[in-house]
């Protein structure tokens, strides 16, 4: 660990952030972080209890209505100068993350310029939350609806984008008027805590973002999402967990958001130019190491160019330099933990028994820490696991389809229906398929959806309502309809 590493810790408040202060966890209980790269701790943080989380909505009830009450410019400005703050401080950020989530130091750069842009994007539309006048059909009256915010939310974050997911819910929750209590992932507290910080910086108010690292979730969220002041869950992760919070949350019936798994198709036409499939191959599988719910999990390659696509693939693939995420020149990082890599290395070992060959890669590195080889995977059988569950890896498994009836069928063979990829030199097919795809979003010849600036969700299982664009503050207000004369 670099002393400039060494540092970055030192200076880390790692205790609860409640009430706009850094507070021990009741009992004084405190886990470790542990680093992907080494398999080691390198810190340890405040483990919150139920006590805690109550203790948070507290802090968050305390601050709602003076927050609600905020003028949406001042509230723009607040969140300005967070996105301001994220980007001077940009590559303490970036270090942290790839500490504490093992991505490489490039796609962690990524992610705190994209996270920071939530803050910028929601300082613009804080100021656009307006409601609608209109006379009554009959004349009888004027509907007057207004937009107020939902109440105080409690937002469940995964630890793959540790500052990303965080910052997608916090901003449009704050331009909206809203408290938040912030439980992020056991894996990745470390950047949730420096947000904190660098909000407080910017002016928010105490009690207004509250942060609590707990490796006690259920009870924790189960507990807030009881609370009668609680108003609303935004939730990202998998979609098992999902399911559990959707049934917590029905018990008060707490307005819920869900960004929940994927199983992406990457489509790809024997019209397609191979050379921007390639390149957005690489991008929608590689990106933070496969490990997105973005991720390219299935690749469907038309027969008259499969054979090339995946040779072409497998060069790139294996030409990626395997290291430590906060090493410069590393372009994949350790998977997060343990349990990570052993689900990818299953899955693999059981593709490879039902007859499929590895072109490149196909196994975990030896040594310390969470190595997967970048692995390509031809003679995939349809039917195989690796392509029914999400891998969250280094893997691109390709499968060879006929015609494009059959490649939409095999793309919607999932639970799932968050991204899609088409690639294809034919305009006409590649709206006709994204048409038909059963998924929230497409990348049609593009590798990257993702933008702050876009309605972020999926359909099927793959989650409930939307995040960024416009559509990500409506989620934080409710329409209240007033019936009025004069």
């Amino acid at each position: 660990m670099s002393d400039h590493t060494e540092d970055l810790l030192h200076a880390l408040v790692t205790d609860l952030y409640i009430g706009g202060a850094a507070v021990p966890a009741a009992g004084g209980r405190r886990f470790g972080v542990v680093d992907p790269a080494t398999g080691q701790t390198i810190t340890t943080v405040a483990d919150a209890s139920v006590e805690d989380a109550i203790a948070a909505i507290d802090a968050a009830d305390e601050a709602a209505p003076a927050w609600a009450a905020t003028a949406p410019r001042q509230r723009a400005e607040i969140l300005r100068r967070g996105y301001e703050l994220m980007m001077r401080r940009a590559e303490d950020l970036a270090q942290l993350i790839s500490l504490e989530n093992g991505k490489a130091l490039r796609d962690a750069r990524g992610e705190v310029a994209y996270a920071a842009e939530f803050f910028r994007w929601y300082s613009e539309e804080a100021v656009r939350g307006a409601g609608s006048v209109m006379t009554a059909p009959s004349g009888a009256n004027k509907i007057l609806v207004l937009q107020q915010p939902v109440g105080i939310c409690v937002l469940v974050t995964p630890w793959n984008f540790p500052a990303a997911m965080a910052t997608r819910k916090i901003a449009p929750a704050l331009a909206a008027g809203c408290t938040v209590v912030l439980k992020p992932a056991s894996d990745t507290p470390l950047t949730a805590l420096a947000m904190a910080s660098i909000l407080q910086e910017a002016g928010v108010p105490p009690g207004v973002v509250n942060v609590l690292p707990s490796r006690r979730s259920g009870e924790v969220v189960s507990a807030m999402l009881h609370d009668s002041r609680v108003r609303k869950l935004s939730f990202t992760g998998s979609t098992e967990v999902g399911r559990i919070l959707l049934a917590e949350a029905a018990d008060r019936v707490v307005n819920t958001s869900m960004e929940l798994g994927g199983n992406a198709p990457f489509l790809v036409f024997a019209d397609a130019d191979l050379d921007a499939a390639i390149e957005g191959a690489m991008v929608a599988k590689m990106r933070n190491a496969g490990e997105a719910c973005t991720a390219a999990n299935r690749f469907y390659v038309e027969a008259p160019v499969a054979d090339e696509f995946s040779r072409r693939l497998a060069d790139r693939m294996s030409a990626l330099v395997l290291g430590p995420g906060i090493a410069e020149g590393t372009d994949v990082g350790p998977l997060v933990n343990q349990d990570a890599i052993s689900k990818v290395d299953g899955l693999v070992r059981a593709a490879v028994i039902d007859g499929a060959q590895a072109l490149v890669g196909g196994r975990r590195t030896g040594g310390e820490g969470f190595y997967y080889e970048p692995t390509v995977l031809v003679n995939v059988h349809p039917g195989a696991a690796i392509l029914r569950e999400e891998l969250f890896g280094p893997v691109a498994p390709i499968v060879t389809f006929q015609d494009e009836a059959q490649a939409v069928t095999l793309a919607n063979a999932t639970e799932h229906g968050l991204v899609g990829y088409v690639y294809t030199g034919d305009l006409a097919r590649g709206l006709r398929v994204s048409e038909a795809l059963e998924f929230g979003m497409v990348g049609l010849n593009r590798g990257l959806v993702s933008d702050p600036a876009a309605p972020f969700g999926g359909s099927k299982q793959s989650g409930i309502g939307r995040e960024g664009g416009h559509d990500g503050m409506l989620d934080y207000l409710e329409s209240k309809y007033i019936a009025v004369q004069w």
